[in-house]
């Protein structure tokens, strides 16, 4: 058996994924969904898998740090930020830069991740000036845990996350990817594990998600293919 670890963006879409895989290859994939955080940090401890499935700068680093094989690593699918609220709110504009950052000014509470989204939003916020402004408003949730749910629970009123983990939840409003001027987007990748025996399996695996043959599921998960490979 294959097995992987990866953060929670690509969780679905790598489920659905790896089933289709498994069933023409007759190989058995397991892939363990995490906050991407704790995964790299298992990874690094030196903990047991064939691949990683993370942010390319994450990958970047674990190649670097001696734990990924150098020259593995494959572009899978680039992913962008969305806002969501609860069902039933008002839905606020962010047709421009200006109108998203009105929102956030208005808003009682904002959740973001502790994965790429989180860390680029919290930039913007400094670029826009307003870091002190909201800093008693924000709210981001622990390794694992989706924004929605804090959306849900009420303890955030705007939420950001990637859009393949905000899509599929019950009890929120997707209102959009942010607008253009201030998109935040990230490339999500995989790599070989230095301690896997199965690194030609693995290639193979790899292989297949990063075809196109997988791109009508990519967009069905709110991603699409990274400006690295082709459509």
């Amino acid at each position: 058996m294959l097995k992987l670890i990866s953060s929670m963006a690509t969780r679905q879409l790598l489920a659905e994924l790896a089933a289709r895989w498994q069933a023409t290859s007759g190989i058995e994939v397991g892939i363990e969904s995490v906050g991407g955080v704790d995964a790299a940090r298992r990874v690094q401890a030196g903990e047991a898998f064939d691949g990683v499935v993370l942010a390319g700068d994450a990958i970047d680093k674990l190649i670097a740090g001696g734990q990924l094989v150098a020259g593995s690593r494959v572009d899978l699918v680039q992913s962008s930020v969305a806002l969501a609220v609860k069902s039933g709110a008002p839905i606020p504009d962010i047709s421009s830069e200006a109108a998203l950052r009105s929102a956030i000014e208005a808003a009682s509470s904002i959740g973001y991740s502790t994965g790429p989204s989180g860390v680029a939003l919290v930039k913007l916020f400094e670029r826009w000036g307003l870091s002190k402004a909201v800093q008693s408003r924000i709210v981001q949730a622990p390794p694992g845990v989706p924004v929605g749910t804090l959306i849900v629970r009420g303890e955030v009123a705007l939420g950001f996350q990637q859009l393949s983990e905000l899509m599929h939840l019950d009890g929120i409003a997707v209102v959009g990817t942010l607008p253009e001027a201030v998109a935040i987007t990230t490339v999500f990748s995989a790599a070989t594990c230095v301690v896997s025996r199965q690194a030609e399996t693995l290639e193979q695996l790899l292989a297949f998600l990063a075809s196109p043959q997988t791109m009508a599921a990519k967009r069905r998960h709110g991603m699409d293919a990274p400006v690295t490979a082709a459509a």
